[in-house]
């Protein structure tokens, strides 16, 4: 989640309200022309930090500097984020994107993986009232936690968004943090499940198999399946996605829209090389390429996922796998920064739209995506040009909660859903 990362997808379907309708073939050549949605469109927020529709509100829980519950300092780089139930209250689980300088996840030297390691996550627990209750580090060390994902486990699998040894301590590996943590994790790389430029993890809730991006232009598409679903520990094996028919192909310009395509996947003999050669063996073997690998996320039966540099004109795609039809799709691909510039989180509500993070170039929106298929700004960064990150929502579903990552700020958002 460090470059760019823009807006997002598209889809036929009957029009809402101040929407504009989005043709599986087409894309919209203007971004003024999908300002409002079915919320209507964006108000001036007065205190010139996030602009939302009318009616909508937000709240700024925990913020870069400030004390948390165990004593350290809020941690900067504010990144992907998910949401857990825990009696009335919503757990949230939040990546840290930190190198191995400046100020980190604060812990006792013992409880990191790295001591220089400045990234991990925290904990925020929020009541119904949507007030913060507690924050607190829960895993510490780790290096460039980008994005990950929810398990249906209630834990959280953070991404090390690098490839590097530090410290004597390898990197670039996927950990999990149970939502339950009230204290520091023993962390653990879960090495199995590869040691590359990790970006984020998608869980199939029906098989158990785990769907992970790589942020390189060069990166693959892979798919894990663990050994035993309730302990990723005990290892597994790794597969990188591959086109039936297209073997070895780069999917960054050329490939056909809205028309699935059968794949198989190609086994990684070799997980956890010592050095950066994951992507390069899938390929070889004839794995896909996928351009800037970003947010992935299961729903409605399919695992979609965004590449930020994708297209001719490398302002993003959005791409769906289907676990039934084992099929990939290019979903979206305007080719137009005013319409879709580098699409990073993204997360799906059953029964609700789909709601992407914008980490383009300039002024970044949240939006949203009906079912019917229509694209419209939802939040405005009106504060500065960081990106959003982290957008999940609580399980009842009347609270949204995103990062702004500069200066560090996470928001509850709520209103007529």
């Amino acid at each position: 989640m460090n470059l760019s990362r823009r807006k997002f997808f598209t889809m036929a379907g009957a029009s809402t309200a101040g929407a504009v309708l989005l043709s599986p073939l087409q894309a919209f050549y203007a971004k003024r022309a999908i300002a409002a949605g079915p919320y209507g469109s964006l108000i001036t927020d007065p205190l010139g930090v996030l602009d939302l529709p009318s009616g909508f509100q937000y709240k700024r829980l925990s913020e870069t500097g400030q004390t948390m519950t165990d004593g350290y300092a809020v941690p900067g780089g504010h990144d992907g984020m998910a949401a857990f139930a825990s009696g009335s209250d919503t757990v949230l689980i939040r990546n840290h994107e930190l190198g191995t300088s400046g100020t980190g996840v604060g812990a006792p030297t013992g409880s990191k993986y790295n001591s220089n390691g400045r990234g991990g996550c925290t904990k925020l627990v929020v009541n119904s009232s949507r007030n913060l209750v507690s924050h607190r580090g829960v895993l510490a060390g780790t290096v460039r936690n980008c994005a990950g994902g929810p398990t249906p486990s209630g834990s959280w699998l953070t991404c090390e968004e690098t490839f590097e040894t530090n410290n004597g301590k390898k990197h670039g590996y996927v950990f999990e943090v149970p939502s339950s943590a009230n204290t520091f994790v023993t962390p653990v790389p879960l090495t199995a499940m590869g040691r590359f430029n990790h970006e984020a993890a998608a869980v199939d809730p029906s098989t158990g198999y785990i769907y992970m991006t790589e942020d390189r232009t060069d990166g693959l598409f892979y798919r894990f399946i663990p050994t035993n679903i309730n302990n990723l520990s005990a290892g597994g094996t790794l597969y990188a996605l591959r086109v039936i028919g297209s073997s070895g192909i780069n999917t960054a310009t050329g490939f056909p829209k809205n028309t699935p395509r059968a794949v198989d996947w190609v086994q990684i003999t070799n997980p956890d090389p010592s050095t950066d050669t994951v992507r390069t063996a899938g390929f070889n073997s004839g794995a896909a390429r996928f351009s800037g690998g970003e947010g992935i996320f299961y729903g409605g039966g399919y695992v979609y996922f965004t590449c930020k540099s994708g297209g001719s004109t490398a302002d993003g795609q959005i791409w769906r796998y289907s676990p039934t039809n084992n099929t990939v799709e290019l979903y979206i691909e305007p080719n137009n920064s005013g319409v879709l510039d580098n699409p990073d989180n993204i997360v799906v509500f059953p029964g609700r739209d789909i709601f992407l993070c914008e980490d383009g170039d300039g002024t970044d929106y949240i939006l949203g995506i009906t079912p019917s298929g229509s694209l419209y700004k939802f939040g405005k960064n009106a504060l500065n040009t960081s990106e959003f990150a982290g957008v999940c929502f609580s399980p009842n579903g009347q609270t949204m909660f995103v990062n702004m990552q500069t200066p560090g700020i996470t928001f509850a958002i709520w209103g007529p859903w």
